[in-house]
């Protein structure tokens, strides 16, 4: 049977970070909120029922995971993208976010320079910057509407600053590129030539649009392999961020050793134990309900586009080619940030990303989240060309 993804779900005073917390995050209330990264679907119903099963039993005490575990990663991995993982390898976190500060921490030093590629996810620069790390930035080239990479700029880049770690994101948040093979094959033998380690965050690898497929930096060679630390989790496949649970998969031992001691220094150990139980759920029944809920967001993708060329055209949407996130650039209407935020809020009555949330280069743009049912984009377009056409 389809699944309804038309249906809205009241998720207002359930706590969520996405519709609860306007004031507390200094926005007015009653702004459709369309900017954090999580879903405004049900997860898929294998996994409620194994939540509830779960809580039946009335008893949540240490938990770990066993073989069977593990065997459903392997099995997704190997189908979805053709990656063979091996059980050695893999490291359970809380989250990607915890991930990549562990490996900050524990395979960088205090000064020594990490390099990103802005406009990306603002929690790279604070995991660099509040452990007193160097920032480098190779920013990527926008032009034509789509982004693409400096590969001159980011050799420089990691010569002239001695950098050590490489923070990749693909697919990349916020301009929501997926990278070819070609691509990360430069990318990493421009690491091998120079020492330079890899943490790929990975977590949307799930959202991949007609026409493109997401390979595994580490599964490109066994030299990546050997320099890097791959960030998975179900959170954002799924829509299960608030049970706190990731998969990090690291092959070269020193590294994953290096990696496990710095979380034993955080205190940190069992995940929870929901959290393992959703993931697991979901890997091993989610795949039918993944494929519909795929299809529904590329044609928000798609309406979103044909509205916005449409009957906005003062602005301008970036080709979107993985994830469901949506970058557009507002530059045109020639605003100041800080008027473009308070215009966003006060006139359009949304709640998004603002671009110089992913870096300097992300001025003028703003991130729409697009994982919501058909109606709520809708409307959320029709009041930002009202809002548009009132100038």
């Amino acid at each position: 049977m389809p699944y309804d993804f038309d249906q809205l779900i009241d998720r207002r005073n359930t706590n969520s970070l996405k519709y609860d917390f306007a004031k507390e995050r200094g926005k007015r209330e009653n702004l459709l909120p369309m900017w954090v990264a999580d879903m405004d679907f049900s997860t898929p119903p294998e996994v409620t029922e194994a939540l509830i099963d779960a809580a039946r039993h009335g008893i949540f005490g240490y938990s770990d995971v066993k073989e069977d575990y593990f065997q459903v990663l392997k099995s997704w991995f190997a189908s979805h993208y053709n990656w063979s993982i091996e059980r050695k390898w893999l490291v359970k976190t809380p989250g990607v976010v915890f991930a990549i500060a562990m490996a900050v921490r524990s395979l960088t030093k205090e000064g020594d320079s990490i390099l990103i590629q802005r406009p990306v996810y603002y929690p790279f620069s604070e995991a660099i910057l509040s452990n007193n790390r160097k920032l480098i930035n190779n920013p990527l080239i926008y032009e034509n509407g789509t982004y693409s990479i400096d590969y001159e700029d980011f050799e420089g880049k990691i010569i002239d600053n001695q950098v050590k770690l490489f923070i990749l994101c693909n697919p990349h948040n916020p301009v929501g590129r997926v990278l070819t093979e070609k691509e990360l094959t430069l990318l990493g033998d421009i690491c091998v030539k120079h020492g330079v380690l890899v943490v790929s965050d990975e977590i949307h690898a799930d959202f991949i649009h007609p026409g493109h497929c997401h390979t595994a930096f580490a599964s490109v060679k066994e030299e990546y392999a050997n320099i890097s630390v791959t960030c998975t989790a179900p959170s954002k496949t799924f829509n299960l961020a608030g049970l706190q649970v990731s998969n990090v998969f690291i092959p070269n031992p020193s590294l994953k050793k290096k990696f496990k001691a710095e979380i034993n220094k955080s205190g940190y150990s069992q995940l929870n134990t929901m959290g393992l139980i959703a993931c697991k759920a979901a890997y091993q029944y989610g795949e039918e309900w993944l494929e519909e809920l795929k299809a529904y967001i590329y044609d928000n993708i798609l309406t979103a586009r044909e509205f916005i060329e449409k009957e906005i055209p003062v602005l301008k949407v970036i080709d979107t080619e993985g994830t469901y996130l949506f970058w557009v650039d507002f530059n045109e209407l020639g605003m100041e940030e800080a008027d473009l935020e308070d215009f966003i809020t006060e006139k359009a009555g949304l709640w998004l990303d603002g671009g110089t949330m992913f870096g300097p280069e992300g001025k003028g743009f703003q991130r729409f989240n697009l994982a919501c049912p058909k109606s709520t984009l809708l409307k959320a377009l029709n009041q930002l060309r009202d809002a548009i056409n009132s100038l």
